[in-house]
Order: structure tokens, then C-alpha cells, then sequence
């Protein structure tokens, strides 16, 4: 079976009302993407926020009407050019196996690899092997900061160590330490997707009984040997004293989510606490590590 799907740009003050008349005739989905470059990366909280411009897709059966559509269209956005809705057949495919065969397995450091549940690691490897498949929580290892902190992790010395991963997202982080050697992780994290998501991809990678995940909260306080947060500038500025005192004297850590030119001022806010922190870049993104003092 095939299917249409209709593509039109628009302004974010248009959305709900096109989006809602794309419903109403029969719109099966609706993907809202970027149409411009205005990447959105610190909402405040409770907000969800939208581009300035709009890339929409609508699904609809193959059988709608596309004159009908575009007419709908015309009444709610009369500048709106004709030549501008875009119509074309899309292909039934099993999407999820489209997804899991794009997602290869991944190298970070000297040991650490991430692999799909699709992909059968060569036998008698020495690797240390985290399954990951894409999901709804960030952090499959694809995104550089992911990358920077994974590689981080490999680099150094875990065995017997405690570890706190602050923002824990989809527990790639956490779980490699685990599989690295740490004695005990503890993820940490306010969003009950992430932790549902830390939960679930513990248990694939038989860690679960390994891995303590929780909210802010309702984690102990007690420092630990080894921190990394990879969440963003503005948290990890604001959370900084907490951050500290959850590190033993000693202790390391790695911070993420940063961007080039925010970097200088999160290591100056760390140097409070840290020395040793070093820079480490990659494509846009930055990590910061250090020692706490």
C-alpha cells in the first residue's frame, strides 16, 4: 500500500490552525521540522517551543482528494502559492527496520562499542559491547557530545569506582561505565522517559541490578569517584556547587551538552571547584574534564 504525503513551509504562527484543518480532513500524521537554521536548544522549562519557519509533512491515505487539500490550504493561508504544496507517493515500508538498518555499530576509544540489537559483535572479541537501539530518550552515541563523553569514559581507569551520570538520558553513558568496570553507576535524571528508557536498556545489557536510576531528588547525596553530566550550558552552570560536592577530592569529571563558544564560561564557572579542566572539541560541541580539587 502507498501513500501521499503533502509538504508545505510555513511561519510558526500558522502551525496550530494548519495542523488542526490537516486533522480534520484526514491527516494520518504530522512531522514538524526545522525549515531554516534555528536549532532550538534551551528551552525554558515547561515551554515547547517552535521555529520561526516550519517544514510540515502530512500523511494521508493515497486516496485524498489533493485538490480538496490544497483548496483547505488556500482558505487558511490565502499568500500562500499553490506551487508551494508539494505532493508525492511514499512507499509502505517497515519503518522501524528502515531505522535499525541506517544504525551501525560504533567505535568510541580503544575498547567501548555501541551496537544494535540488529548486529551480532564478531565472536571472540575483546570489545566491550553496549547494546543500543534508537529510541525515544537522546543518547544513542550518533550525537557528538554523546561521542566526546563515551570516549572520555573508555579513556579512563573505572575498576572499582563509583560513577554518577547527570542527565542520564537513554543510560548509554551509565551502562558503559558499568561494562568499563565501575562498581557502582548511579543515573540520574528529571524526565520519567529517561528513566524508563535507563531502566529498559540496562536490562538488555544484563547490567540493571548494576544501575541505580533515579530523579534528582531522590539520589543520596553521597559523593562519588567519577562524574559525567552531559545535559546543557545553562543546567550545568546553574547546578555547578551540587555537581561539586557529588564528587569526592579527586574525583573526575566530564561535562557535555556545550557549545564552542559557551565553553569558556562553564570552565570558569568549574574552576571553583576543578583543576585540570580541559577543552575538547568536536564538530560544534565541546567537553570539559577535569579533577576535583
Amino acid at each position: 500500500m502507498s501513500w501521499i504525503e503533502l509538504t508545505l513551509t510555513l511561519g510558526s504562527d500558522d502551525q496550530e490552525r494548519v495542523e488542526a484543518a490537516l486533522e480534520d480532513v484526514g491527516a494520518l500524521s504530522i512531522t514538524l521540522l526545522d525549515a531554516e537554521d534555528h536549532p532550538i536548544l534551551e528551552p525554558a522549562p515547561g515551554e515547547t517551543p517552535l521555529w520561526p519557519t516550519i517544514a510540515l509533512a502530512a500523511l494521508f491515505e493515497s486516496t485524498v482528494d489533493r485538490r480538496g487539500l490544497v483548496h483547505v490550504l488556500r482558505e487558511l493561508l490565502p499568500d500562500l502559492a499553490p506551487e508551494l504544496i508539494g505532493f508525492h507517493e511514499v512507499e509502505d515500508q517497515d519503518w522501524t527496520r528502515v531505522w535499525m538498518d541506517q544504525f551501525q555499530p560504533m567505535q568510541f576509544g580503544r575498547r567501548l562499542w555501541i551496537y544494535p540489537s540488529t548486529v551480532e559483535p564478531p565472536l571472540g572479541t575483546d570489545a566491550v559491547i553496549v547494546r543500543l537501539d534508537p529510541g525515544l530518550a537522546f543518547g544513542t552515541g550518533t550525537h557528538p557530545t554523546t561521542a566526546l563523553c563515551l570516549e572520555w569514559l573508555d579513556a579512563i581507569d573505572l575498576r572499582g569506582r563509583s560513577v554518577i551520570d547527570y542527565g542520564c538520558g537513554s543510560g548509554v553513558l551509565a551502562i558503559a561505565a558499568i561494562k568499563l568496570g565501575a562498581a557502582q553507576v548511579i543515573g540520574i535524571d528529571n524526565d520519567p522517559q529517561a528513566i524508563a528508557a535507563s531502566h529498559d536498556n540496562a536490562q538488555r545489557n544484563g547490567v540493571a541490578d548494576q544501575l541505580l536510576v533515579c530523579e534528582p531528588a531522590a539520589s543520596s547525596g553521597a559523593p562519588v569517584d567519577v562524574m559525567v553530566a552531559n545535559i546543557l550550558a545553562g543546567p550545568l552552570i546553574e547546578l555547578a556547587p551540587r555537581i561539586a560536592v557529588l564528587i569526592k577530592p579527586s574525583g573526575d569529571i566530564a561535562l557535555s551538552g556545550i557549545l564552542r563558544e559557551q565553553g569558556e564560561e562553564v570552565r570558569a564557572r568549574y574552576s571553583e571547584w576543578f583543576d585540570d579542566l580541559v577543552i575538547s572539541a568536536r564538530e560544534d560541541w565541546v567537553r570539559i574534564s577535569g579533577k576535583r580539587r
